[in-house]
């Protein structure tokens, strides 16, 4: 008998992932810090990818700063689909995959959480914050025209206080979107879906530093957040058949014959002949 556990109830599940974000953007305007400090550790990992020739964040703004085209539909993508796909992987993962769901969601909390200290130790200036000498311009602030977000991130304009403008380091942009890719990968049966799981992270990436919210290393960090993450949820203890994908075969309590036995618990021919002749 084959035994699909379930994650727990819908209720619970909505009302867990609504505390969390509620910490989670509590926590984040806690978190504020100063901001002299915010810039000096924004030129601080700016300075070592320029050391490192990395800082990738400066070409693609300009392209981004200089053609509508991609810089309009990357701005809606980094102020909406952060918040939407997530959802939708989380919905889908428990209609569907209903046995790696709790270990996902584990997963999800644990990289958030580990995020929310990395806003806390080390608050960063995005790019687009730092002065305008540095090389980078705001696109949100200069497609806002086009959008509901104002001059500040992707907050709805005149709702700029309610968001921590330095929380640049780790990029959850990234990370989440990186925990799509991951599970859509893993879990998707068709094509399409594998093909998005791997295209959604990548498309994150450019995004996040063509708009100037993030630098490279902050989307970098925000890989790393997610690996930590994944690797304390692999360590809890967890009612699922955890990210292997394959649910328990179990006997439910029923007694099994010799026929019902798995493969390798059934008796060899040669076993069976012997016993025949003793």
């Amino acid at each position: 008998m084959t035994e699909r556990r379930k994650p727990a109830r819908w209720w619970a599940e909505l009302l867990l992932l609504g505390l969390l974000y509620g910490a989670y953007s509590g926590g984040r305007l806690l978190a504020r810090g100063d901001v002299g400090l915010a810039v000096g550790h924004g030129l601080a990992i700016l300075r070592a990818e320029e050391v490192l020739g990395i800082d990738f964040e400066r070409p693609l703004n300009r392209l981004f700063t200089g053609r509508a085209a991609l810089g309009v539909p990357a701005d809606f993508v980094y102020a909406s689909l952060h918040y939407l796909v997530t959802p939708a992987v989380l919905v889908w993962l428990y209609r569907r995959r209903p046995h790696a769901y709790t270990a996902a969601r584990t997963w999800l909390v644990a990289s958030t959480l580990l995020g929310l200290v990395g806003f806390t130790l080390l608050p960063t200036c995005p790019p687009r914050l730092l002065d305008p000498a540095y090389g980078f311009t705001d696109t949100m602030a200069q497609y806002s025209a086009y959008g509901w977000w104002g001059a500040e991130a992707s907050a709805p304009r005149g709702m700029g206080g309610l968001t921590n403008q330095y929380a640049a380091m780790p990029s959850l942009h990234v990370g989440w979107a990186l925990w799509c890719g991951v599970l859509l990968w893993r879990y998707g049966r068709r094509p399409l879906l594998r093909a998005l799981g791997a295209a959604y992270p990548a498309l994150t990436v450019l995004v996040v530093m063509g708009t100037a919210n993030h630098y490279f290393l902050d989307a970098a960090a925000g890989a790393a957040v997610m690996a930590a993450g994944y690797a304390i949820a692999r360590r809890l203890p967890s009612r699922t058949a955890g990210f292997g994908g394959t649910p328990p075969i179990v006997s439910g309590g029923w007694d099994t014959s010799a026929r019902e036995l798995l493969p390798a618990q059934r008796p060899a021919p040669d076993d069976d002949t012997a016993a025949a002749a003793r």
